[in-house]
């Protein structure tokens, strides 16, 4: 199957969340997934990520909707891929937070690498 890349550069809530229910969903059915996140977007790959905070976590929970937290897990167990932007964190001040367990610092080259011929979503 095709490759699939998404390119996160929001820091908000709802598209961090819909990144990861993006990605889960095309790595349950086999294909090869990328997330790249990059200037605000580096915050959805932080060790505390700040979304998992965000109020709305509460509420996807009360209405049976995966959180931030559960696709991430899921993101793990399915083995997709996380880069995180090494400009986008120097842009952000971020170059010293920790980050979430195995996300990579790399730059977009790295990430177009990944995707080759297959499909770019950006959010």
């Amino acid at each position: 199957m095709n490759p699939l890349g998404i390119l996160l550069l929001s820091g908000g809530h709802e598209r961090g969340h819909y990144a990861l229910m993006l990605a889960t969903a095309a790595a349950a059915i086999g294909r090869p997934v990328t997330i790249f996140a990059t200037n605000a977007g580096c915050r959805l790959l932080l060790k505390d990520a700040p979304l998992e905070a965000d109020a709305r976590e509460e509420q996807l929970a009360q209405a049976g909707v995966a959180t931030v937290a559960v696709l991430m897990e899921a993101a793990h167990a399915l083995g997709i891929r996380m880069i995180v932007c090494e400009a986008g964190l120097r842009a952000e001040s971020l170059e010293k937070a920790p980050l979430a367990e195995a996300v990579e610092v790399a730059g977009i080259v790295t990430f177009l690498g990944a995707v080759g011929s297959g499909q770019v979503i950006s959010l």
